[in-house]
Order: structure tokens, then C-alpha cells, then sequence
């Protein structure tokens, strides 16, 4: 006796499209940690300088945050 197997009703090209949402949703949450971690790194040197050193640059210790994502935003 052979029995004849049900149709599936497995669709690898929605899967495919999963996986590919997973990964893509992966690879900008990694580059947004990374960007992150980089401008903090770059507000922790900036805070570590003195008022003098940041005069220098044409900073004041307020403008700190604004200069460090200032390509994010229209200021």
C-alpha cells in the first residue's frame, strides 16, 4: 500500500523573507550600539577637557551634546 503525502503548505520564499527582516533588523540595531558607544566616547573626552581647551575648540561645556550629534540633528 503507498500512501500519497498531503501537499505542503511550506513557503520558503516567506521564510527567506523572515529570515532576511531578522538579520537586517540585526545588522542597525548593531550599528546604532555602535555609534552610540562611539559618541559617548567622544562626550566622555570632550568633558574630560577643561573650559580653556574647549574655548580653544569654540566650545562651551553646554554645547558639548550638540556638537557630538550635531549631524543628527538641525540646530
Amino acid at each position: 500500500m503507498v500512501q500519497i503525502a498531503e501537499k505542503s503548505t511550506f513557503d520558503a520564499s516567506a521564510l527567506r523573507r523572515k529570515i532576511d527582516q531578522f538579520f537586517s533588523a540585526l545588522g542597525r540595531g548593531v550599528k546604532a550600539y555602535g555609534a552610540h558607544k562611539s559618541r559617548a566616547g567622544e562626550i566622555a573626552v570632550l568633558n574630560a577637557k577643561t573650559d580653556d581647551q574647549l574655548a580653544a575648540m569654540g566650545l562651551r561645556r553646554d554645547q558639548i551634546a550638540v556638537h557630538v550629534f550635531r549631524d543628527m540633528f538641525y540646530v
